[in-house]
């Protein structure tokens, strides 16, 4: 598929990572006809103009959206969820379960519309819990998704509609492609609130530590969990070439890069130029114990994996976090 000639709708746009999306396809000169999200639009992260391109403020639980959302176009990217960090997920099972009806709405719209293709972004929380148990991990292949024990919630949420994508080819001949997308990290994402990540989460902490004097950390566990870290251009790269490809199963899209939490606060603080005494809430939402990307798939696929050094993202991240906390004191200065 030439996505150059295609008429694209992103559901999810409002969001960091369809936000950075839709800027891309852009730049490259696509076709972007449609930007979707549920949020009003002077709360969208990012707000981008295109010659077709229609920003609309919709709620895509409702089929009726999904219609009006979907017109004129042949190609859906569906990254709509209400999602965050472990914070979010864990306290908000049932709020991230109602996202599958975004994903159920806007296959049947896709259908009956007759799109020729469907992107679904799933997530590294379909797999099974029993394989993150420790820190020491076996980085997840695909097939590591069955027999079925996903994140509670938001987890099973996503392997549902994965689901949902793979029958709907099977059964209508909608062209599907799922990534399972492994802790994407940026700027122009959510940094405070409590529905962001952990690379987000520490970059503020640092920052707030530095500004106050006091120079304490609170990590959440006991910092020893694992974890691999996406930045979003490798994110918005591998979300195209799987879009473009003839590959039906789902695909890992992560960086292999694998670090510890303590790793991570390492990273930020020299960065920062600065160190922490640190503090473990034991009792805090850490999520698995440990979990990486094994990217013999993708790579097998497409020639191509995530790259960009997590030390290179997080340092563009802190920068712009930087910036974001200076925007009151420089409103104040003037």
């Amino acid at each position: 598929m030439d996505l150059k000639q295609e008429r694209i709708v992103v559901a999810g746009a409002g969001g960091f990572i369809g936000g950075h999306l839709v800027r891309s396809f852009l730049e490259q000169g696509f076709n972007v006809v449609g930007a979707v999200d549920i949020k009003p639009l002077d709360e969208w992260y990012q707000v981008h103009e295109g010659n077709e391109l229609k920003n609309l403020s919709l709620d895509l639980k409702d089929l009726g959206n999904c219609h009006t959302a979907l017109e004129d176009s042949t190609v859906c990217f569906d990254l709509a969820a209400d999602m965050g960090g472990m914070g979010f997920i864990e306290n908000n099972k049932a709020l991230c379960m109602l996202s599958v009806l975004t994903g159920t709405h806007l296959l049947m719209a896709a259908k009956e519309a007759g799109l020729k293709r469907f992107f679904f972004s799933s997530s590294a929380c379909v797999y099974n819990g029993d394989k993150q148990k420790t820190p020491e991990v076996v980085a997840l292949k695909e097939e590591d998704a069955y027999p079925a024990l996903p994140e509670d919630g938001y987890g099973w949420e996503k392997l549902f509609t994965e689901r949902m994508c793979r029958h709907f080819y099977e059964d209508y001949g909608l062209e599907t492609r799922v990534a399972r997308y492994h802790n994407v990290y940026g700027p122009y994402g959510t940094w405070t609130g409590g529905r962001e990540k952990a690379p987000a989460a520490m970059c503020r902490k640092v920052l707030e530590a530095k500004e106050s004097g006091k120079h304490e950390i609170e990590i959440w566990g006991d910092g020893k969990q694992t974890r691999s870290f996406m930045y979003i251009d490798d994110c918005v790269k591998g979300t195209q070439l799987i879009a473009d490809s003839g590959i039906l199963e789902p695909l890992n899209l992560g960086s292999s890069e694998l670090v510890t939490i303590n790793q991570l606060v390492d990273i930020v603080e020299d960065i920062a130029g600065i160190k922490l005494k640190r503090t473990y809430n034991l009792g805090a939402p850490k999520g698995v114990n440990g979990r990486n990307s094994d990217n013999t798939l993708i790579m097998e696929k497409l020639g191509w994996e995530p790259s960009i050094k997590l030390r290179e993202g997080m340092e563009k991240t802190y920068r712009w976090i930087e910036q974001e906390m200076m925007q009151p004191a420089l409103a104040g200065a003037r």
